[in-house]
């Protein structure tokens, strides 16, 4: 068959018009259960993060960073060492 297929792709374009106008969906069973409890019982604001917990004193960033250096250093010389001193 030469002719064109019965749909072209053009006609099943996305419309942004028709996506914008399109009714929205009814809500989930979560949704309108929530919805109906906030009515009478709205919930209290929360902080977006809450106060950290003292756990301690905590490092400084610096001493952190020399921290995890020096590991890597003590990895690569001990690696190193235990090479130079393998029999060949």
């Amino acid at each position: 068959m030469t002719g064109k297929s019965e749909h072209d792709d053009s006609e099943w374009e996305f419309d942004y018009r028709w996506a914008r106008d399109a009714p929205h969906k009814e809500p989930s069973a979560r949704a309108r259960m929530l919805a109906a409890r906030w009515k009478e019982n709205p919930p209290e604001p929360i902080p977006f993060r809450g106060e950290p917990e003292a756990s301690g004193p905590r490092r400084s960033s610096w001493m952190s960073t020399a921290v995890v250096v020096g590991c890597v250093a003590a990895i690569i010389l001990l690696l190193g060492y235990t090479r130079f001193r393998a029999p060949y």
